[in-house]
């Protein structure tokens, strides 16, 4: 092949070179003594090489090990697939206790329709939300129908497990006691996140709401018909998820004399997923450990891992016996 076949080839495979490289490659044989220089890599090709930015926090099903005495179960909904996942106890139930009123501050304003609560009603449904207060959620679950509010909740949200139960002479706040599975409370937190309980004039009204849920486990916080809620799931995620999520929360806590336990559940939903955690344990294990039973069920579940930021709040003191889920 003469120099300038060669010099053609070169310039239609798109090779640019310099004009002093380009003298030689006609005037000269070419050689492995006379190429020119490799050129550095493209930029794509840099890109490629880097590290892959490190994944967006997220909850996925894992084996769970949590201390514990008493009851336990969990499960999680992933809402891009709609799988549902947790303890092998997954349909067995507990008491709501105030879990349920994120339904029926739901219900009550879907049934408002276009009239709309007034504004003290409106502040009533906060305060049922915000600060788990038992007097608005009952005025509110009266208004919208009483015991119905229940039948809805079980048809609308296809709950599989959830039983109403009226105990003899309680009629004040007895919708704390409705029976309902884990599985049952994850379809729950999904038939409001879809905008099912409150429909779609109130819908985001609600879980903002659920995201300003406040007050701690403290002493200070726990009134005897309100109490502080935001605890639980939420310390057992991420700060970069806290930080960056709307996370709605609703959790429910009463220590029954009738059987000396705390019933304590916890429910968080987010964008991507919801989570429900229910526990039954001894009354003197108090408050914190149901709340540090549920951010350690939710940190397990945390995907990547590294991150979670965990904290044991003061006298949250685990039992002897592991309960695996």
């Amino acid at each position: 092949m003469t120099p300038t076949v060669v010099l053609a080839a070169l310039v239609v495979a798109g090779v640019l070179m310099v004009p002093t490289a380009s003298a030689r490659l006609v005037g000269e044989a070419v050689s492995a003594d006379n190429l020119p220089a490799a050129a550095p890599a493209t930029t794509a090709a840099m890109v490629a090489e880097s590290p892959p930015p490190p994944a967006t926090p997220t909850l996925r099903a894992a084996p769970v090990s949590v201390s514990t005495d008493g009851f336990l179960s969990w499960a999680l909904l992933d809402r891009t697939t709609g799988e549902i996942d947790g303890s092998e106890n997954i349909t067995e139930t507990n008491s709501t206790e105030s879990m349920i009123k994120i339904w029926i501050v739901g219900d009550y304003l879907r049934e408002m329709g276009d009239q709309g609560p007034s504004a003290d009603e409106q502040q009533q449904a906060r305060l049922a939300i915000r600060d788990s207060d038992d007097d608005a959620a009952n005025r509110l679950y009266y208004a919208a129908g009483g015991d119905v509010v229940l039948d809805r909740m079980i048809k609308m949200c296809g709950l599989q497990q959830t039983r109403a139960v009226i105990p003899p002479g309680e009629r004040s706040i007895w919708w704390s006691y409705t029976q309902m599975s884990a599985r049952d409370a994850v379809l729950l937190g999904e038939c409001v996140k879809n905008g099912t309980a409150a429909g779609p004039r109130w819908t985001d009204w609600l879980l903002n709401e659920m995201a300003q849920v406040r007050g701690t486990t403290a002493e200070s916080d726990q009134q005897a018909r309100s109490g502080g809620g935001r605890w639980g799931i939420i310390d057992g995620l991420p700060q970069s998820m806290r930080d960056e999520e709307d996370i709605g929360l609703k959790n429910g806590w009463t220590m029954l004399w009738s059987d000396m336990s705390w019933h304590l559940n916890c429910l968080a939903v987010s964008d991507d997923w919801v989570l429900a955690v229910m526990t039954r344990y001894p009354g003197e294990y108090g408050l914190d450990h149901g709340a540090g039973v549920c951010r350690d069920v939710a940190s397990q579940l945390v995907t990547p891992h590294a991150g979670a930021s965990i904290q044991l709040p003061a006298g949250d003191a685990p039992a002897d016996v592991a309960a695996e889920s």
